[in-house]
Order: structure tokens, then sequence, then C-alpha cells
């Protein structure tokens, strides 16, 4: 439950992942615009990248496969189709790697392994390590995941819409509601069915990089 709270020191808060941009753009202008956008950028990008290379990563950080991690970080930061996007997977792996070196559980060829990776460690590999530290299944580390993604995601919502907090209250919800079938695709792909391929959000994301008023860094 702790990895799941958007308070981990990683800078999660600081990334819209686009919504600014089609906010700028007037794509997305209400409520009910933020919540189809979110729920189809859960499925359509959440889903068949980040959540499927953090369920596979779990098992191969317990494993101890670290020719599997490698290549699992190397897939998710070469899809990344923007240089915003890419940066933020490196900005918050190496966060998530302080966070995780103060940890008394955590092993210290683990976190060397972690920390050696180049030329950074994305986020959801750095997560899954985390995670395979716990009890938790694969399952149960992208649920938390997935949730702590949708609090900031709902958060940007609020703060470039802009929104009230019931309305990010009702869109949270709706992500809520989405998240476990997304999971469950998600971890049901197979390596060659992962994939990152979002065209729109592509756009709007190198857009973001000289938009010229931002609250976001992507």
């Amino acid at each position: 439950m702790w990895l799941a709270s958007p308070a981990l020191p990683v800078g999660g808060f600081s990334y819209s992942e686009g919504l600014e941009a089609a906010v700028d753009a007037g794509l997305v202008t209400d409520e009910e615009h933020a919540r189809g956008w979110l729920l189809d950028q859960l499925a359509l990008t959440l889903a068949r990248c980040d959540l499927a290379v953090l369920g596979v990563a779990v098992s191969a950080w317990r494993r101890q496969d670290l020719d599997r991690i490698e290549e699992l970080n190397t897939w998710l930061l070469t899809t990344r189709e923007s240089a915003e996007l890419r940066l933020q997977a490196e900005q918050m792996g190496r966060s998530f790697v302080e966070w995780l070196r103060l940890r008394p559980d955590a092993p210290a060829s683990a976190l060397a392994a972690l920390r050696g990776l180049k030329p950074a460690p994305c986020y959801p590999v750095a997560y899954a390590l985390a995670a395979a530290l716990t009890a938790a299944t694969p399952r149960d580390a992208a649920l938390a995941f997935a949730f702590g993604w949708a609090e900031n995601m709902a958060q940007a919502a609020i703060k470039a819409v802009p929104l009230g907090q019931s309305a990010g209250q009702r869109i949270l919800g709706a992500l809520a509601d989405a998240i476990p079938a997304a999971v469950d695709a998600a971890l049901a792909l197979a390596d060659s069915e992962r994939q990152s391929f979002s065209p729109g959000l592509a756009i709007l994301s190198a857009r973001h990089e000289t938009q010229y008023s931002r609250l976001f860094r992507s």
C-alpha cells in the first residue's frame, strides 16, 4: 500500500504525461473529456507498456535475472515516444533508487544492479524491485502502481483543466474501476505483444516541450 502512495518522493506530481498539452490544444476542456482521456491512456499506454514491463520485472528481480532486467529497462526507454516522456521515466527511476537506498531491507547487490542500468533505471523497473522485496504478487504490484498513477493524473487534471476536487474524485473513481481489468490485460501480454504506440499523445508531448505556459514537466 505504501508503494501506491503518490507521496513517494519521486516527483510524479510534476508530470501530466501530455494532459497539459491536450488541455492547451482544446482536446480536454471539462470533466467528461478528462475522464475519457485518462481512461484511454490507462488502456492504450499504461497497460500495454509500463504495467506489462512491471509485472515481468517483479518476477525477474526475485529470480535475480539481471539480463532480463536490463532487457526490460532498455526496451522501455527505447520505446518512449518523446524526449519528455523518456526524461520522466529516467528521473522518476533515479529518484526511486534514492528512496530505496534508504530502506534497510534493500539488498546492496540489487541496488547496485539497478543503479548500474544504462542510461538510467526506468521507473517501472525500479518500482518492480521495491515490490519484489515485499510479499506482493506481480498483480498486487501492478494494481498499486496503476493507482498511484491514477491519483497523480487526477490531480494533474484538477490543476490543468482546471476542475474541482469532487470532479477529481469522480475521475479517480472511474480510473479505479477500470484498473483491475487493465492490469489483468497487461499481465497477460507476451513480450511480442507489448507496445508503446500512441502517435497523438507523442505529438502532444513533443509540442509540450515548447508550450508557452506550463505547470508540468511533461
